[in-house]
């Protein structure tokens, strides 16, 4: 790009990204996911299926999330508000849509992934109060907007054919008008050969009068139309096959070609969407409309899987304890880091959410029943006593159990409590003042062990260990016989650590020491040495798991669910 900042400069960077030779990539192509009449319809999965169908023929992408809530980033926000918080390899907390993209293609997403509209803000008041615009008057247009442009040029220099753009939110909504003003500019700038603006849309079904309804998805087009955008491409969300006469319909009022008006039916399984896309001519539709090459895609994986997925040989019954079990889209990558790991074992993986709070009532009807138990990640007390209380249960039946990240600081304090004989070992996120901390912050002691006091402002800032980092793998146990590898690289998402202050206590008492930072300073996964199957990390394997390349621990944590069931 040429850096420039006004609206003109960057109308002159996008015109010579276009024809200049000596530009990064000149021919990356941008296509523009918008969604109206309703949330919730699955943009975020049919950006990222549709990114699968272009990898299927050959073709390279890449792709963001634009957000139009004023957090800076998600990762403050509860999981009752917006879903999990996903991780990126660079530490970047992001939204969970990012999980799909890099879960149904091959790309690797990173800061420049997910944009909110606080950080598009951020960057321009800073500019602002270094001086950069001169004195001049700051507004969304050309200063707002030029800062989106900017986000999205990042893509160019990811040399893709395709990047994809998600917008979050639906048309109509006033947080939502500044980046559709900025992907109309952007038409404006490149043109309708390097555009594609793709809208979808629900058709709904009235039952009482026993038809499909086109009319939510031509008010969602003229809305889109008032601020300048016209549809290229409609995908419309359906719970039944739309008529052509009625797919016409929406074509002619819609203005849209179409062969461009393509549905999108409700499917069994999420790992179906690409499948069901390209048979409604999706790919080709895209493909058409930038004057590309219509090739076949290879969708032999996807078949693949979902084959596994539709025709298990076995079920296999996984208990997964948390607190926010009311909303699924909370532990969303590990929901499907299971389905993974079920389809490389040919199972069908029933989870059942239950509710740590209710085991702590001494309630646990849910565990009774599963083949395998896992403690997800999260952050403050509630909830731990009945996870330490379900991780005791798997310990001491021999049941097989997988902790991510608090879920295996808690396996620590139960392994510490009821095994070592340390009984008020806890962790210092629930009590500052504990004289057994055998996880706590990284600021709270030195590496050789000895304590030094915290600080004393309270402020958690900079403590947080995000993204991937390095683990060297301890031969012999369950994690190394799952990876086979010596060394890995995970990501993380936490503030506080095993204490090895108390780590050759724990080892004297049978915990297995399975994985560390290369340095020996952190730990990173512990195994119990005479359990079936055991395994806790710090780190959130799930994020890295695919459909076509399920994550070992989660493969491998089946596998052991399955042989215990059959016992």
């Amino acid at each position: 790009m040429c850096g420039g900042e006004s609206a003109s400069e960057l109308l002159h960077c996008a015109t010579c990204m276009t024809s200049s030779s000596t530009t990064p990539y000149p021919k990356t192509r941008f296509i523009f996911v918008t969604g109206g009449v309703v949330s919730s319809l699955g943009k975020g999965i049919a950006s990222a299926s549709l990114a699968a169908l272009f990898e299927a023929r050959g073709l390279t992408v890449t792709m963001q999330k634009l957000d139009p809530y004023i957090n800076v980033d998600p990762g403050t926000m509860s999981p009752y508000q917006h879903g999990e918080v996903f991780v990126t390899d660079d530490g970047t907390e992001t939204d969970l849509d990012l999980g799909h993209y890099e879960r149904f293609s091959h790309i690797t997403t990173g800061r420049h992934s997910n944009y909110t509209t606080g950080r598009i803000y951020e960057s321009v008041i800073r500019r602002e109060r270094r001086g950069d615009y001169l004195g001049a008057t700051v507004q969304v247009i050309p200063h707002i907007t030029d800062a989106i442009k900017r986000a999205i040029l990042t893509l160019s220099d990811q040399h893709a054919d395709i990047a994809l753009v998600e917008i979050g939110g639906t048309v109509g909504d006033i947080e939502s008008l500044p980046f559709l003003e900025a992907i109309r500019q952007m038409r404006f700038d490149l043109g309708r050969k390097r555009t594609a603006f793709l809208h979808l849309t629900l058709v709904p079904y009235i039952a009482s009068a026993g038809e499909m309804k086109s009319k939510p998805t031509q008010h969602s087009v003229q809305k889109l139309r008032e601020i300048g955008i016209q549809p290229d491409v409609l995908l419309c969300r359906s719970e039944h096959p739309i008529p052509k006469a009625q797919r016409d319909k929406i074509a002619l009022f819609c203005n849209v070609e179409r062969d461009a008006v393509i549905e999108g039916p409700d499917v069994d399984t999420i790992y179906g969407v690409p499948l069901s896309l390209h048979n409604g001519g999706l790919g080709h539709a895209i493909l058409d409309h930038f004057e590309m090459e219509q090739t076949e895609p290879d969708l032999t994986p996807w078949e693949d899987i979902c084959r596994k997925f539709r025709h298990p040989t076995r079920t296999v019954r996984i208990a997964m304890v948390g607190k926010y079990v009311q909303l699924l889209d909370a532990y969303k990558s590990i929901n499907e880091a299971l389905i993974h790991g079920g389809i490389a074992h040919e199972a069908r993986v029933e989870v059942n959410f239950v509710d740590a709070e209710k085991i702590e009532k001494t309630d646990m009807d849910g565990l009774k029943s599963a083949d395998g138990i896992l403690v997800p990640g999260g952050f403050g007390e509630r909830g731990t006593e009945g996870k330490i209380a379900a991780i005791r249960y798997a310990r001491e039946r021999g049941i097989p159990y997988l902790g991510i990240c608090l879920g295996m600081q808690l396996a620590v304090i139960e392994f510490a409590r009821h095994v070592a004989g340390i009984e008020d070992a806890t962790s210092s996120e629930f009590d500052h003042h504990a004289e057994h901390p055998v996880i706590g912050l990284m600021t709270e002691w030195e590496r050789d062990g000895a304590r030094v006091h915290r600080s004393s402002n309270g402020d958690l800032g900079g403590t947080m260990r995000l993204g991937g980092y390095p683990c060297r793998l301890t031969a012999g146990t369950h994690t190394y016989a799952a990876y086979q590898r010596d060394e890995i690289r995970e990501r993380h998402r936490h503030r506080y650590e095993f204490n090895n202050h108390y780590r050759e206590q724990l080892e004297q008492a049978g915990m297995v020491i399975a994985g560390i930072l290369p340095d020996e300073s952190l730990v990173e996964i512990i195994e119990i040495a005479d359990h079936p199957w055991f395994v806790a990390c710090q780190f959130h394997p799930e994020f890295i798991s695919r459909p076509y390349a399920p994550h070992p621990l989660f493969a491998d944590f089946v596998d052991a669910s399955i042989k215990h069931q059959q016992q």
